[in-house]
């Protein structure tokens, strides 16, 4: 069967929420632990410390809170991202002046993505926030900051919308855009670099689970490493921002240096980088392969 942009889209829309999905069942506890740490850093000396506490006072559970709206928000950003990934790269061989079937460079794929990451900002914002509320609802009780907790995603959807409206949801789009466009530059190239130096001369497409897994996990590193503060100031944003109107980025990011110091932006990071490793393996792993299947059923057709 003849493939179609159309056709072709979907394939990467599918493949993406299949790697969504593997990235959230592999990382989730880790990112619950990361927004804690990222948001009241003088609640836990750790990740080990994070865990105990949060298992001692809320349960195991505590570590899944926010699960649904991260399935919800990696599936969509990630059928977006890695959707959008397909036609940027075909904005990006037209750019160069390259035919449409040509293999694009590392540096060219890193490019595209990070074009991509932008139009997936505006799907994972309002989900993103639902699922920091959610994780840290515990956190913002116990500080005295709100009364009252939500504890299900729906009822944390009816609070924006009495409170702020729809465009309430959208708290933190700024900082969650200048995380994703740089971040996905690094979360790509990393990738792409690493599957060149694992395929030694032969076809990435060749590429087994392991090398698969391996870049996968750099790619993710690579994104972390190069854009955490950036993201320790969104989780405030979309946090704080329950208890009231809350101030833009640079205001939160300078009050956080000024009143915390510098390496309370990077409180959470270990967590981070552990579930950075773990899940973004999954997510190529899952990406790749399901794609692959799907491309192969169409062409035997």
């Amino acid at each position: 069967m003849r493939m179609n942009s159309a056709l072709q889209a979907a394939i990467d829309l599918t493949a993406g929420a299949a790697g969504g999905a593997a990235c959230v069942v592999t990382g989730q506890p880790f990112d619950t632990a990361k927004v804690k740490m990222q948001t009241f850093p003088d609640m836990y000396k750790g990740i080990v410390d994070c865990f105990v506490k949060t298992h001692k006072q809320v349960g195991f559970r505590g570590l899944y809170r926010g699960t649904t709206p991260a399935l919800v928000a990696n599936i969509a950003e990630n059928s977006v991202l890695f959707m959008c990934y397909g036609f940027c790269q075909q904005i990006v061989r037209k750019i160069v002046g390259v035919d449409r079937k040509t293999k694009l460079s590392d540096l060219q794929n890193a490019t595209a993505g990070s074009f991509a990451s932008a139009f997936a900002a505006l799907v994972l914002c309002p989900t993103e926030l639902v699922k920091c509320r959610l994780q840290t609802m515990h956190e913002m009780q116990l500080s005295g900051k709100i009364m009252q907790g939500h504890n299900t995603a729906w009822s944390v959807v009816k609070g924006v919308l009495q409170k702020d409206g729809p465009l309430g949801f959208y708290h933190g789009l700024l900082s969650t855009l200048l995380r994703e466009v740089p971040g996905y530059f690094f979360f790509f190239g990393g990738y792409e670099l690493s599957r060149t130096f694992f395929a030694s001369g032969r076809s990435k497409d060749e590429l087994g689970p392991i090398p698969l897994l391996l870049s996968g996990g750099i790619g993710g590193s690579c994104l972390w490493i190069a854009v955490y503060p950036v993201d320790c100031v969104k989780s405030r944003i979309q946090v704080l921002s329950m208890t009231g109107k809350q101030i833009g980025f640079m205001r939160t990011f300078a009050s956080i240096v000024k009143n915390e110091g510098v390496f309370a932006l990077y409180s959470g990071l270990k967590p981070t980088m552990i579930r950075a490793f773990l899940a973004n393996g999954a997510l190529f792993l899952a990406y790749e392969y399901s794609r692959k299947l799907m491309m192969d059923q169409i062409e035997s057709y």
